[in-house]
């Protein structure tokens, strides 16, 4: 089978989508499926080897300009090739990472109305080469933002599209709100032509279907899953304190760091609660640099706490191996959680709210403790039960490692796909 999957860079950001799609990709690949990453707005960005198209579609400078001036909806292509070089682009996502989604509202709408917006010439870019040299058996949109383009594709190349929910409504929700409800209305009605949508986790499934009203049954829940490699080197299990207490996603306050932050005060308040050393490495954007000071303010206030700058592949993984628990406290009810199986892929449990993906998470892997969101006192306490009982908390990690091992794996994460996909080929 023939597979293109569009997806959508993150402005030079880790991004657990991208990271997902890729590692989908690269797993489709290895099971003898000719699959294609194509990228749009900017170059993906990895900490695995990146199997995407090195050609970027929809880029993000010809994007915008197309956007704001008549002028650029009409250059030549040969141009807007020159504002295409994904040197440029990563150049320029320094930049583009820090713009939020409410400013965005004008844009995201142009997108969702395909060659009724301004980006129409992006559209045909695209269509030229999925038909004269991509020529795929499917297509699968790795977001509903760019759906704009289905009813163009599915009249030029007569192949099933599929969509992909994974994160779509924290982007609808932070527009302007008649910015988003114009989106989200475009959004169901290119939803209408596209013939099914793979979800991340079954919270999410049944969240999105309500959302977007939209049947239920048209959304197939395929969990990611990791490339193993590098994961799962023996460990030992710390039986003494200090025990090390991480955080490791986007320091951001949708991840939650200042819930963190608030937690290590609150724990380390507790007469009798084990001694802790504090961890946290991720993804930092220049614009939420001040926000981070002042959570690492906070921590620094009642003792120990280390900043490890956003690691590779092979550091991630050392990063995981050392810590005793995880917890990643979002504010938002996340609909992925990669983080918390690459955690137990390495034997490290953890502790998080009792919202979104989290629960599914835990349930499936036996991997951790849940607590009661946007509740920095009852995470201190989860930490506590879990540090308090060495032989309990190994047990979770082991479980958790067990688990990944057998269910959350990048080839059964493929495997999944193709058997949705092949419903419709």
């Amino acid at each position: 089978m023939r597979i293109a999957f569009i997806t959508s860079g993150a402005a030079g950001m880790y991004c657990g989508s991208c990271m997902k799609d890729n590692t989908l990709a690269a797993a489709l690949n290895r099971l003898g499926h000719d699959t294609l990453l194509i990228p749009t707005y900017t170059p993906i960005r990895t900490d695995e080897d990146d199997v995407s198209n090195s050609h970027v579609f929809y880029g993000g400078i010809n994007v915008f300009l197309e956007q704001k001036s008549w002028l650029f909806r009409h250059t030549p292509w040969f141009f807007d090739r020159l504002l295409n070089f994904p040197r440029l682009l990563r150049w320029v996502s320094r930049f583009a990472a820090s713009t939020r989604a409410e400013k965005l509202g004008g844009l995201t709408v142009s997108m969702l109305e395909g060659t009724h917006g301004k980006q129409r010439k992006e559209i045909a870019k695209l269509l030229y080469y999925l038909k004269d040299e991509a020529k795929p058996d499917i297509i699968v949109l790795s977001n509903l933002l760019i759906s704009g383009l289905v009813a163009d594709v599915k009249n030029a190349l007569g192949v099933p599209v599929l969509g992909t929910v994974q994160g779509d409504d924290i982007f609808l929700e932070a527009l302007p709100p008649e910015d988003r409800l114009h989106s989200i209305g475009l959004v169901q009605q290119n939803l209408r032509l596209i013939d099914g949508c793979f979800a991340t986790s079954a919270y999410y499934a049944d969240f999105m279907a309500g959302y977007l009203d939209h049947p239920r049954e048209r959304f197939h829940v395929v969990h990611p899953g990791l490339n193993l490699k590098g994961h799962g080197l023996p460990r030992t299990y710390r039986e003494q304190p200090p025990y090390t207490v991480g955080f490791f996603a986007r320091l951001c306050p949708e991840k939650g760091l200042h819930q963190f932050a608030d937690a290590v005060v609150e724990y380390r308040k507790m007469a009798g609660a084990p001694p802790i050393r504090v961890r946290l490495s991720g993804w930092l954007g220049e614009h939420r640099r001040s926000f981070f000071e002042e959570q690492m303010l906070k921590m620094r206030a009642t003792g120990d706490v280390e900043h490890v700058a956003s690691p590779g592949h092979a550091g991630k993984i050392e990063f995981l191996r050392d810590l005793d628990l995880l917890s990643v406290p979002t504010v938002y009810r996340e609909p992925k959680g990669i983080y918390i199986l690459e955690a137990l892929a390495n034997g490290t449990p953890v502790v998080q709210p009792r919202h979104g993906s989290f629960p599914e998470l835990i349930e499936a892997t036996g991997g951790g403790l849940l607590v009661e969101p946007n509740d920095p006192h009852a995470l201190a306490e989860g930490w506590r039960q879990m540090l308090e009982n060495p032989e309990k908390r190994q047990a979770y990690g082991e479980q958790g490692q067990a688990a990944v091992r057998e269910r959350f794996t990048a080839e059964s994460m493929a495997q999944n796909t193709l058997d949705v996909l092949k419903r419709y080929v």
